[in-house]
This record gives structure tokens, sequence and C-alpha cells, in this order.
């Protein structure tokens, strides 16, 4: 089987290289189309091939001028895209979700993975949306909470398919202090920065760690948190996360409800460390399905710290709480997710 996947904006490059590299060992044929990415080194491809078609120009630019430039190549190529052979086409996330409802035109089954459910950008244009969705063989979820959802907004339950999102494993050599709270990530607004900073700071002795590149403005928050929060700022290489992870006792993931499922906290879990989340999308399923932390109800500032609080003061319940994360890391494999996806390609095949 020959399999196109697809990222266009290179939005997740960890995830697209770990799919792709799974189906091949697997025993299918893969490309991964996809744009140079803009903030680091992404994987070396091992085992498909890696074609960088998309954004040639405007990748190379920053400001206004690459926005403008990226519209003018994007219909190009996703027409490309649409043309090229393959028994399936699966796209990872759609760049111009306005443009490519006209551009999603081709006999070759398309597959969708809604990693983010609706994209924030374009969340209230639910019309466009179901269009959208209208246009895939197959819609790919997290979690069965992301599959609800999509099934109650009109995507036919025929079509979704649920496959749980992978850990990203890692064995970073434990160097934490035993009240070092992690906080990963690109920093946006959605992430609840200040509900963790809140809740660190009503725990005695915890400090937190906020480690990544900031998409919002941070000065008022480095001022409430004070000596208690440490700042790691910028993209973070694997080098660099490796060394968060190591120095976490556990993560702390207070998101609101706008997404299925975090790779951040997958890294997490897959290094071992236990998860304190709100219960938004598939968080929450992902971290009581094995035991690998608490899950306290989204919004919940007090509750939020009582968890990490039982995590830090409580060695055993901390312990059990990584014997679970590990449980994760041996569960949620790249390899069961390829055997999954490929069951899903020959259904439509």
């Amino acid at each position: 089987m020959h399999v196109v996947l697809a990222d266009p904006p290179a939005f997740t490059p960890p995830y697209d290289h770990e799919l792709a590299a799974a189906l091949a060992r697997a025993g299918a044929g893969v490309e991964l189309v996809t744009s140079p990415f803009r903030f680091g080194e992404r994987p070396a491809a091992d085992g498909y091939a890696l074609v960088e078609s998309f954004y040639p120009r405007s990748s190379r630019i920053g400001g206004r001028s690459r926005l403008a430039l990226k519209a003018v190549e994007h219909p190009a190529e996703m027409l490309r895209l649409m043309r090229r052979p393959a028994d399936v086409i699966h796209l990872q996330w759609l760049a111009a979700p306005e443009v490519d409802v006209a551009l999603l035109r081709t006999r070759t089954p398309l597959v969708f993975t809604a990693h983010d459910l609706l994209p924030r950008r374009t969340a209230r244009r639910t019309r466009l949306w179901r269009r959208l969705f209208g246009r895939f063989d197959r819609v790919v979820v997290h979690s069965e909470r992301g599959r609800v959802a999509l099934e109650a907004f009109g995507v036919p339950s025929d079509r979704l398919r649920v496959i749980p999102h992978p850990v990203f494993r890692s064995d970073p050599r434990r160097a934490d202090d035993g009240r070092t709270v992690l906080a990963p990530g690109v920093i946006r607004p959605y992430k609840g920065l200040p509900d963790a900073i809140a809740a660190v700071l009503g725990v005695d002795g915890a400090r937190l760690l906020v480690a990544g590149d900031p998409r919002i403005p941070l000065e008022e928050l480095q001022a409430r948190g004070g000596g208690r929060v440490e700042w790691r700022l910028g993209y973070l290489g694997p080098p660099e996360l490796e060394q968060a992870l190591a120095e976490a006792t556990v993560a702390v993931f207070p998101y609101r409800d706008e997404l299925d499922q975090s790779g951040a906290l997958l890294q997490a879990l897959g290094a071992g460390v236990p998860a304190v989340v709100y219960d938004v999308g598939g968080l929450g399923e992902v971290v009581d399905r094995f035991g690998a932390g608490r899950v306290v109800p989204a919004g919940d500032v007090g509750g939020l710290a009582d968890a990490l609080r039982s995590l830090l003061d409580r060695p055993d319940e901390l312990a059990a709480a990584r014997d679970g994360a590990t449980r994760a890391r041996k569960t949620l494999t790249w390899d069961a997710a390829a055997e999954a996806h490929l069951a899903l390609y020959e259904e439509i095949r």
C-alpha cells in the first residue's frame, strides 16, 4: 500500500515523523508531504520519503510578506497533492480551510486527523467545517470524547475512527528534586498558564518550570510567579525538552476545551512523568485510563493545587502515578497506531 501523509503547514513534525516511520516499518510505502520547518530541525526521514514541496519560497521569509506569498503558493501545491499517486492521502492539518474546501477533490480516498477537532481560528465557521469533513472518507480522532463531539457536530459515525495518540517515548536520566512541576510546550492562551502558576503557588515548596516558545505576553505572569517560576523560553529541541522532562516531578496541563489531545502530554507520559490535567478533550481520558496522574474538572484551580499536592507530598501516590505513565509508554505505541491506520486505509482503498 502506498500512503501519502500530508502536513502542509508543518504543524507537528514529530507526530508526522513517528507515524510515517511506523507505517513504513509495517510494510507500507510512505511519502510525507509537508513544508520546511521554520523553528528547528525536523527528525530525519526513517524508511519513508520526505517531500518538502509546500511553501518553498514563503517558508524562507517572515512577516506579512510571508503570509501573502504563502496564500499565493498554497492552492497550486494543494492541487498537486490531490493529484499525487497514492492508495490513500491522509491529511494531518489543513493550512487554509476556507480555500481547501474547494481544493479537496480527488478520486483517491481521503483521510483527515482532527487533532484539534475544530481549529481555533475557524471553529465558529460550522458550515465550512461540515463541508470540509464531508470531503473525507474517514476522520480520525484521538479519544472517545472527540468521537462523540464530532458525531454531535454532524460527522457520520461510520466515518469516524478513534486511534489513540501514541506517546513520544524518551528515557531522560531522572534529575528532579521532588517538587518541580513542568508546564511544557508552545505557550498559547488555551494552555491555561495562569491557572498553572496559581495552583503551584498554592502548594508549599513547589516550583513551576515553564518550558516552551511564548505566543502570548508574559510580563504579568512572570511578575506573578516571582521566584517560584523558572522560564526557559524559545523553541525546545529534543535535548532541551529531554532536560526539562528529566527535572520534572510531575507535569501540568490546565488546558481549555479546544483540542482532542496534547502532544506535550504524550511527551511527558512517554518520559515516565505523571500528569495533572483538566478534564478537557481526551486529556483526562488517557490519564485516567492508565492511572498516570490526576484529572481535575476544567477551571478548578483549587482542585488543580490539591491534585499537585497529593502527588508532591505523598511518595506512594507519586510512585503509583509514575507506574501509570510506564503503562501508557508500553501500550500507546506508534507501531500499534500504524496497524490501526493501515486497517482504516484498507476499509476505503
